[in-house]
């Protein structure tokens, strides 16, 4: 409770509490990092001949399982932890690993009193969302770094990946991303890849999705992995979907084309450079990659998926279709794959197809904007009017703009609702007066409705600003004046001109 003093005004107070009530996350980290601290670890792996290999961080999820990179123990023959007190244990071998997700789960004895578990969010961070790292970074052992989620990355075939601004530097591999809460978001993971270091943390819902086995030695983990193509696989891909989270198709594409060199039976791998060939516009390249992750993995939807936007940008859509319509029976609750469809019997045009896809569409995703948009317009195309108007009306909550009161407008003027269609138009020049269709549709409107002196005065803007659809226009308000033009072809465009006015002016 307060206590007043004369001395110091009521306003002073106000603004205290305020500023108590609205302080930054920044002056709550030195108590956030003072209980998180003692559940993270820095991680020592060796070699057969107890050469020290590598080091790295780690965090408590239980009193004896630790949560590392999985390319922090990689080649190790033994590894221990060392905890904040300076105490060091050995690890007994490991129970998980996720090698895309380059993670690793470790079995640890540890005293329970020691070991910290820090709680762990399966739900992605909000964007903005403040977050700190604890790692070891050059060996010194408890540094903290802050920053903030910069971005959630949902990459095809893969799934989440979190970018962070928190610094990563070497030793930080394998760290907690944590947020104002204490709660785990996240694994701080370094790639360096091309003079390029990239800060970003696995999901921590890649965690929970460990699928762990009895304990496996270290040593019969470096073998296994000698023999294993995919390890080293596994690798790569992991550094290609450092770049692919940037959208930095040209710098990721490599990796994968090595990782599909390393094993060729890496669907994951040909996929993901199916998918980087497409968006580098590489169609015949990526339509082949996608074929062979097709053949290794027939179950996966997500292939036919590439495999139909490859043949697609080929003009070779009966194939997009087949595509398609393969990854639809694996997966019917994709609305993009409804969609896709649907572009690719609009270019076949066969147009009751066409509408059907993107009903199916709209049905598992009601706010599909672009579905909602190509509806409408396949079905003006079929001259299905009030049906289109209703598309388009639906449409108006996702896309407000000029373009979808236009599509609207001209629904309603065909279905002969003239009066409602002029209020459409109008919306429309308003969201964007430098429309020309809308006013020239506007002026349309108005002739229809028998309001020549209106349509005159949408003519007049669309003569001032010299557009296109000025003659269109003049056509209606004068359809005597075929003769007019047919006269006018026969003058140069000066002549014209001079013709042309005088005869407005009448």
């Amino acid at each position: 409770m307060f206590r007043f003093t004369a001395n110091i005004p009521l306003i002073s107070f106000v603004f205290f509490a305020f500023f108590a009530v609205n302080t930054p996350a920044q002056d709550f980290l030195p108590e956030l990092v003072k209980r998180i601290k003692p559940s993270a670890v820095a991680i020592e792996t060796f070699d057969s001949k107890d050469n020290t290999l590598a080091r790295g961080s780690g965090f408590f999820i239980a009193a004896d399982r630790v949560i590392t990179n999985r390319h922090v123990i990689e080649r190790a023959t033994r590894v221990e932890i060392h905890l904040l007190n300076g105490k060091k244990y050995a690890v007994r071998g490991v129970l998980a690993v996720d090698g895309e997700g380059d993670l690793a789960l470790l079995q640890v004895d540890v005293p329970k009193e020691l070991a910290v578990p820090l709680p762990i969010v399966k739900a992605a961070p909000q964007e903005g969302e403040s977050i700190v790292v604890i790692g070891n970074p050059y060996g010194l052992e408890g540094s903290v770094s802050n920053g903030i989620v910069s971005a959630v990355r949902e990459i095809s075939g893969y799934g989440k990946i979190i970018q962070i601004t928190a610094s990563i530097s070497p030793g930080s591999s394998g760290s907690p991303v944590v947020n104002m809460a204490g709660q785990v978001i996240g694994v701080a993971t370094l790639q360096a890849a091309e003079g390029q270091n990239l800060n970003f943390a696995v999901p921590a819902e890649r965690i929970s999705q460990l699928k762990v086995s009895d304990v496996q030695t270290f040593s019969s983990l470096v073998a296994e992995t000698q023999k294993n193509k995919r390890s080293s696989a596994e690798r790569l891909y992991s550094q290609g979907l450092a770049q692919l989270s940037r959208d930095d198709y040209a710098r990721a594409l490599p990796y994968f084309e090595k990782a599909t060199e390393a094993d060729p039976n890496y669907a994951e791998a040909w996929y993901q450079a199916g998918y980087c060939y497409g968006a580098l516009s590489r169609h015949a390249e990526a339509l082949k990659a996608s074929r062979i992750a097709a053949k290794l993995r027939p179950e996966w939807s997500a292939t036919f998926i590439n495999i139909g936007a490859s043949s697609y940008a080929l003009g070779v859509y009966k194939d997009a279709v087949d595509a398609y319509r393969q990854a639809i029976r694996l997966d019917d609750s994709n609305a993009e794959t409804q969609y896709f469809l649907g572009l690719t019997f609009g270019k076949m045009s066969r147009t009751d197809e066409e509408i059907l896809s993107y009903r199916r569409a709209i049905t598992l995703k009601p706010d599909h904007a672009n579905a909602i948009e190509k509806l409408g317009l396949a079905l003006f195309k079929q001259k299905r009017f009030a049906d289109a108007a209703v598309a388009f009306e639906q449409l108006k909550p996702y896309k407000p703009d000029g373009k979808t009161y236009n599509y609207l407008g001209e629904s309603l003027l065909e279905s002969g609702k003239a009066e409602e269609s002029v209020e459409a138009f109008n919306n429309a020049v308003g969201a964007n007066p430098d429309m020309d269709k809308a006013r020239y549709n506007l002026g349309r409107a108005y002739i229809k409705l028998g309001n020549r002196d209106m349509a005159q005065v949408q003519y007049e803007i669309l003569r001032n600003s010299r557009s296109e659809w000025t003659d269109r226009l003049f056509v209606l308000l004068n359809p005597y004046s075929l003769f007019l033009r047919l006269f006018l072809l026969r003058h140069d465009q000066r002549t014209q001109k001079t013709i042309l006015d005088r005869f407005v002016e009448k």
